[in-house]
């Protein structure tokens, strides 16, 4: 067992600033030269892209690792979270949603893996419009589970600093230490909506970052919150070493249009072969490879330039029809499909591996766990994700190889679709524990041993 500095940032609900203040405090510990490992909550493959930026100054490698308890067992979960903070100064963990919200009650939830870990629980809590009755609010979350540790707060849009005097007041009559707060600022609010839909290269992220870091850094005492977040590592189980057969190739899409990507399905492809990563949207080849991965994105941000690049598209296309392996997630999908057409009805011609159009049109959120049965409820059971807002314009279309249901075992009527040696689907599947790629590619089989 190890001591090591780590804690979970949680809210009494979503919108309440914990991303803001996740970014702000990885910043500022590794502005102070500390190698800081971030963490989030749940199946977002967003906020960890932004993590890896807050977590590295100058020349860094921590990627930002997702804890989810619903798409894998508790005791990986432990694993993951030993393995990637023992090296670490400090790991901050963002929570999801509010503290005790998860897939069923509180299963999956913030407050079951701060439990899990062993994590104290610092809370963000939107003061805007409270003052005293942050107490009762604080108390509650305090002990409604006596093994979630609430050990501090820190208050969100704070109006001055007299404001700030009633709400630390309200939290040590609650029994929550206050740990400071943090001024309203509408730049910084306008800032983080942003940080993610902006894809743009130009787009100064690094510089928003660092102002929020600033911004925080002067009214949050990030000194005390390091000391009181002490905590043990769970220990780490042997694994059995793979030895690499294979000199197969793993080709990723990477780039502005494609990066919802979970870090750990990329360490289990590893162990097929060599990762080459490569930009639909600015490199002229395909390069030569025995799988394409194709993840999910913001490709109806980049459809334009998706489409301009038809050498790209036509190499794609061929490979996958002349029987090349490719598996395609939610904007990989969009992309394998015909068309996309956008919310002005312009048009853009894809990759036409699959005979699908997807729209923004008419279009809602879609949005929750999921459960892939390939052979059908009794079979084995996959884990994963679904987030978007596009539609299929062309839901007719026959057959799906795998059933998929959601938390609570109701069907969702989404598909996953098969042409030739090429997967797709709306699901963000999660292989970091349970991998079943070699089942659907044959091409990996006997890859290692």
């Amino acid at each position: 067992m190890k001591t090591t500095r780590a804690f979970l940032l949680a809210a009494p609900s979503s919108g309440s600033g914990k991303t803001t203040i996740t970014l702000a405090l990885l910043r500022l510990f590794a502005r102070r030269g500390l190698t800081v490992q971030p963490f989030k909550c749940g199946p977002d493959y967003l906020d960890t892209t932004l993590h890896t930026m807050a977590a590295c100054v100058g020349e860094c490698q921590r990627s930002g690792i997702n804890l989810d308890t619903f798409m894998a067992s508790k005791a990986h979960v432990r694993n993951l979270f030993a393995r990637h903070g023992a090296d670490a100064d400090v790991s901050v963990v963002e929570g999801v949603m509010g503290l005790f919200d998860g897939a069923r009650k509180s299963d999956g939830s913030s407050a079951e893996i701060a439990a899990l870990l062993g994590l104290p629980v610092i809370m963000v809590v939107d003061a805007h419009s409270m003052a005293y009755s942050a107490a009762p609010l604080l108390h509650g979350f305090r002990s409604f589970d006596p093994a979630v540790n609430v050990a501090g707060v820190i208050f969100n849009r704070v109006g001055s600093r007299s404001h700030y005097g009633y709400l630390e007041t309200a939290a040590r009559d609650a029994g929550v230490e206050p740990l400071g707060y943090v001024p309203s600022n509408e730049a910084i609010t306008i800032s983080e909506r942003h940080l993610g839909l902006n894809t743009s290269r130009a787009y100064d992220r690094q510089g928003i970052i660092d102002a929020m870091a600033t911004h925080i850094g002067q009214t949050v005492d990030v000194d005390r919150l390091f000391d009181i977040a002490k905590t043990t590592l769970p220990g780490i189980p042997e694994t059995t070493a793979h030895t690499r057969q294979s000199g197969n190739v793993i080709a990723v899409a990477r780039d502005e249009a494609f990066s919802f990507i979970y870090h750990e399905n990329i360490e289990a492809l590893r162990k097929y072969g060599e990762i080459v990563c490569f930009s639909p949207l600015h490199d002229t080849r395909l390069p030569e490879c025995d799988l394409l991965y194709l993840a999910g994105g913001y490709p109806e941000l980049h459809a334009h330039l998706l489409s301009a690049n038809s050498g790209m598209r036509r190499q794609i296309r061929e490979h996958c029809r002349n029987g090349g392996a490719a598996y395609a997630e939610c904007g990989g999908l969009m992309y394998l499909g015909r068309t996309i057409t956008l919310d002005d009805g312009s048009s853009h011609a894809m990759c036409g591996v699959f005979d699908l159009d997807t729209t923004m049109q008419d279009a809602r959120l879609t949005l929750g766990y999921r459960k892939v049965y390939p052979a059908g409820p009794g079979g084995i059971e996959l884990r994963g994700h679904e987030f978007h807002y596009s539609r299929i314009a062309n839901p007719d279309l026959p057959g799906s190889i795998a059933l998929v249901m959601n938390a609570r075992d109701e069907m969702t009527g989404t598909k996953v679709f098969r042409q030739g040696n090429s997967i797709a689907s709306y699901v963000h599947m999660y292989w970091g524990e349970h991998d079943y790629l070699a089942d659907w590619f044959p091409v990996l089989k006997d890859a290692y041993q």
